[in-house]
């Protein structure tokens, strides 16, 4: 009878002591969560493993919920941007094309003609005529396409990148079996954007890997300023002289309306300076 008792009262602490250190990591899994929700971190996930069956569909719909927030966040700031780019785009054309109309009759007058007017109001005209056409090429280029996700091969659009950028090292770690689902037209455009980016930065190496269904783009070129980071997806904004700030805000926004996202990582990986992740929609 007493090893009876013995052997339920070890049940019983046993049981105690389970329970408290599993309320210990249950609290450790809302701090985490809590603090990734803090910094804007909706890519966190946890695993459900060593939890029960309730604890564990808790957990797979708060790591979903994430996903959720996160698209959803990201959509409202892609059309946050759209409708004020739109804007900006309406009142930039209104406001140059007259001054490009009045410019171009003045250079059709004979008192301009040969004067050194002609050679002010010519620049005035060029330069007006240049600005319409790029806002009327960023306006169009804007409105994106219908997406067409597709079950694609990583290995054979980094290929045909690598082709287009020869005089660059690339360190791709990625294997043949290596399956996304994305539109392979976008897809491909961002990663040509992100490899000219990269060049015209100075890189010599580019490094391609693929971790966690999250691909990493790195690169060892002049790093981006500090006081740039927050900023380089915004549309026009660029540290570059010859740069239109169209490329990035572009990339971001074809992922975006595949259900992934384009963001700048704040720790680049090992023997690069910057490193771009892409993350995919779930299928």
């Amino acid at each position: 009878m007493m090893w009876l008792y013995i052997i339920i009262g070890i049940t019983i602490v046993g049981a105690m002591v389970w329970f408290i250190r599993h309320q210990r990591s249950l609290r450790l899994r809302a701090y985490l969560m809590e603090e990734a929700m803090r910094n804007h971190d909706f890519t966190f996930r946890l695993s459900t493993k060593g939890l029960l069956y309730g604890e564990r569909a808790m957990q797979e719909t708060l790591n979903h919920l994430g996903e959720t927030i996160r698209q959803q966040i990201n959509q409202n700031e892609v059309e946050s941007w759209e409708k004020l780019t739109r804007v900006l785009t309406h009142e930039i054309m209104n406001a140059t094309a007259p001054i490009a109309s009045i410019s171009q009759s003045m250079l059709s007058r004979d008192d301009v003609k040969g004067t050194p007017l002609e050679e002010g109001i010519h620049a005035i005209h060029a330069t007006s005529q240049h600005l319409n056409a790029f806002v009327d090429s960023y306006r169009k280029m804007s409105q994106l396409q219908q997406t067409d996700i597709q079950r694609i091969m990583l290995t054979g659009i980094i290929r045909d990148i690598q082709q287009l950028y020869p005089n660059v090292a690339w360190n791709n770690s990625i294997t043949d079996e290596t399956i996304v689902y994305a539109d392979p037209n976008m897809l491909r455009q961002i990663l040509i954007n992100l490899a000219k980016n990269a060049i015209e930065a100075g890189a010599q190496h580019i490094g391609i890997e693929l971790s966690n269904h999250i691909l990493y783009i790195s690169n060892d070129g002049q790093p981006i300023p500090a006081e740039a980071r927050e900023s380089i997806f915004v549309p026009f904004f660029t540290t570059k002289r010859t740069g239109n700030g169209i490329g990035l805000s572009l990339s971001r926004r074809m992922m975006i309306q595949q259900g992934g996202s384009l963001t700048l990582t704040d720790h680049p990986l090992s023997g690069y300076h910057t490193t771009f992740s892409i993350s995919f929609a779930e299928k």
